[in-house]
């Protein structure tokens, strides 16, 4: 048995260490299984499209619709978690994903699978959630090791997504089958949840503000739709202009209305604090890199044979591609772990962030095999782990204890948006540096190297930040 102490109530409790690891696999399954909604989707969507009868277009809503929900969803459920309890928040995030998984496996059309992938997308507060909980229940020492296992699991989930929907979308149930793999993954996860997770202690609770969290869908839907939209820039700019508008309009009344609120769905002026503020853009800019890694690999080994560094591989084989950089995300997590228990979690985003600049690098000037591209993508997910790691404990470091969920809410959001913009840039270059090959578009090499050098100065920038933050004895114990 061991001591602990409760990080909110400041109780002092009995705790076997044998009942923490398994509730750390447990929320690093959750997490994982979260991050997976986001692109189970992905490779399966001219299947969508033939299935449910609706154009390439529409089938996209399918990702739009998942990522404007999580948007929205994460930083509500995770204030809500900090009021009523991260353990409640946690079953109820995860029931979305049950409830929105079999809404689409047995919806009649298209308007319920959408309905269902909404309901879906609100899981992604599991991991900022699940993060809060595992300081609550970790002693000090070891804090760091579990926070870093939760951490890789949005890595992880994305890649291992991209893997699964060709083998799940080519069972018997057709693509029914991926959302039916998704519910049974829920449904297990909240069996485990309700046997093993126990919050620390009491919560404030209080009057949930209602008018902020409208606000802030408006905000936050409005800001990611553009940029998961913005090839419609040429075609509908009157609406992407309208939905701009209303987003700027709605952020002028919800400023003010949080600086005023006593209890605050974002607590604006901790958000806005030095050491908070650059950690969420390091976030920002060296989340682009993992993106990044899937999209730039994806496409290079897609790329008909004989078209740049193209390998002509099929979707599901580009994800076989990307289980190296997974499995060294994961494996080397406990690493990461380690490194925030003995050092200044700075230095460790800061290291993260380089080590992935750095494998861009590689990537630019050693690429047109399989090995160098699988041996790149497995470098980036080196820097990858160690980044991800740092992150969610420097935010705890920075915030109240009573908002770690929320904290890490806002941290998660920053992710999305830089995973959003860097599919946003990545079309952009597509559309000035594409050439045309069995009725897709591909990058010519030109295109590929400047976005090898982009994603590269986007890393190193973020490492830069990193040094810029104070420094803390141990941000993953505060």
């Amino acid at each position: 048995m061991s001591l602990t102490r409760n990080a909110e109530a400041g109780d002092l409790r009995l705790k076997p260490k044998s009942s923490r690891w398994p509730t750390v696999l447990l929320l690093a399954v959750s997490g994982m299984l979260s991050s997976m909604q986001f692109t189970l989707v992905v490779p399966s969507l001219p299947s969508f499209s033939e299935d449910l009868g609706v154009s390439a277009e529409d089938a996209s809503w399918l990702v739009t619709i998942t990522l404007l929900a999580g948007a929205v969803g994460t930083p509500v459920l995770s204030r809500m978690a900090d009021m009523y309890g991260r353990r409640r928040l946690l079953l109820v995030a995860l029931g979305l994903l049950v409830a929105g998984s079999l809404t689409a496996a047995v919806g009649p059309g298209f308007g319920w699978v959408l309905a269902g992938r909404a309901l879906q997308g609100c899981a992604s507060s599991i991991v900022p959630i699940g993060i809060s909980l595992l300081r609550d229940i970790m002693p000090a020492g070891r804090a760091g090791t579990a926070i870093a296992v939760m951490s890789a699991t949005v890595g992880l989930g994305s890649a291992t997504g991209l893997l699964l929907s060709g083998i799940l979308g080519s069972s018997a149930l057709g693509t029914s089958g991926i959302f039916v793999f998704s519910a049974a993954g829920g449904l297990l996860a909240m069996a485990g949840a309700l046997a093993l997770v126990r919050d620390a202690g009491a919560y404030p609770g209080g009057r949930f503000d209602v008018l902020g969290a409208l606000g802030l869908s408006v905000v936050l839907g409005s800001v990611l739709f553009v940029l998961s939209k913005s090839g419609w820039w040429g075609t509908h700019p009157l609406p992407l202009a309208v939905i701009s508008g209303l987003g700027i309009l709605a952020a002028c009344l919800w400023i003010p209305q949080q600086l005023r609120s006593a209890r605050p769905v974002v607590d604006l002026r901790t958000a806005f604090r030095r050491p908070v503020l650059l950690t969420n853009i390091a976030t920002f800019f060296a989340t682009a890199g993992m993106f990044a890694n899937h999209l730039l690999t994806a496409h290079e080994v897609q790329a008909p044979a004989g078209l740049g560094s193209g390998l002509g591989l099929s979707p599901v084989d580009a994800g076989l591609v990307m289980i190296p950089a997974s499995l060294t995300m994961a494996g080397l997590s406990p690493v990461a772990g380690m490194l925030l228990n003995r050092i200044d979690g700075r230095k460790v985003l800061a290291l993260g962030a380089l080590v992935m600049s750095l494998s861009f690098v590689f990537r630019l000037f050693t690429h047109g095999s399989l090995t160098a591209i699988v041996v790149g993508a497995a470098l980036v997910g080196v820097g990858t782990a160690l980044s991800f790691a740092a992150m969610p404990a420097l935010v705890m470091g920075y915030s109240p204890a009573q908002d770690a969920a929320a904290a890490n809410g806002i941290n998660s959001l920053i992710r999305t948006f830089s995973g959003a913009a860097a599919s946003a840039l990545f079309a952009v270059l597509l559309s000035g540096f594409a050439v045309s090959a069995g009725g897709s578009q591909f990058l010519t090499q030109a295109g590929l190297a400047l976005a090898f050098t982009a994603v590269a100065a986007s890393c190193l920038f973020a490492s830069v930040l990193a040094l810029m933050l104070p420094s803390s004895r141990d941000t993953a114990r505060r």
